[in-house]
């Protein structure tokens, strides 16, 4: 999509009939992000990617504290490895 015609495109997360005094600035700001996606670097995109996975995965692992509180951190990244490969298994069947 060209910039232009993004220019007149609504935010996917909003309908058309959308209305409020903050509409226009909303829609604003969703086309500064996908110009702002678009100039970045792929470089930049693919360690945006591995440092979005390493938050994830800190998230994870404070809910795997959390429900296992006696559990060892050592054990907490063994329950990690174990949740990422039964993902990786159930992707590969879809």
């Amino acid at each position: 999509m060209s910039d232009d015609a993004l220019h007149d495109t609504t935010a996917p997360y909003r309908t058309r009939e959308t209305h409020g005094e903050f509409e226009a600035l909303a829609d604003q700001i969703y086309r500064e992000r996908v110009l702002r996606a678009r100039r970045t670097p792929p470089e930049e995109k693919i360690l945006a990617g591995q440092r979005l996975f390493e938050s994830a995965c800190e998230v994870t692992l404070l809910g795997i504290r959390n429900q296992f509180p006696e559990a060892s951190e050592a054990r907490c990244r063994e329950i990690l490895r174990e949740r990422l490969a039964m993902r990786r298994r159930r992707e590969a069947t879809e």
